[in-house]
């Protein structure tokens, strides 16, 4: 299969902001979060009164822009540590909006669904990089 056959790479070349592993970093939080936090399940999705969730591949699994941000904070700290922040940025992610695009991106190609209530500003302003990645870190030097 060639590069341009798969939406993924289509993807890349429209919107160039983010590299490819930033898409894969968010599927795989959105899995963080479900399997390893348990997040998602509950609410009206989760009782299949909407359509399929956005931030899930299954709609009893449904997590709002907001849930998906820190289940991403949780897993990028979880992974990376105090280079959480350095490693996002290396991406092009340098705010919680920057998670709404990728969402919104894979939605657009297939690879994420989305609910009715469901909205691209859930993602913006969830919290600050600095405060989210790096103020829970300190050195500390022996006496």
């Amino acid at each position: 299969m060639s590069k341009s056959q798969h939406p993924i790479f289509d993807l890349l070349e429209q919107d160039p902001r983010f590299k490819l592993e930033a898409y894969q970093f968010v599927r795989d939080a959105l899995s963080y979060a479900q399997e390893v936090l348990e997040m998602g399940g509950s609410g009206p999705e989760a009782a299949g009164e909407a359509d399929e969730a956005s931030c899930s591949t299954r709609p009893e699994n449904h997590l709002t822009g907001q849930q998906l941000c820190e289940a991403i904070r949780q897993y990028a700290i979880d992974q990376f540590g105090y280079m959480a922040k350095a490693v996002l940025n290396s991406w092009g992610v340098r705010k919680t909006s920057d998670f709404g695009d990728i969402v919104y991106n894979l939605i657009d190609i297939g690879y994420m669904k989305k609910s009715k209530t469901d909205r691209r500003e859930d993602f913006d302003n969830v919290y600050d990089f600095d405060e989210a990645f790096l103020a829970q870190f300190r050195i500390t030097l022996p006496d």
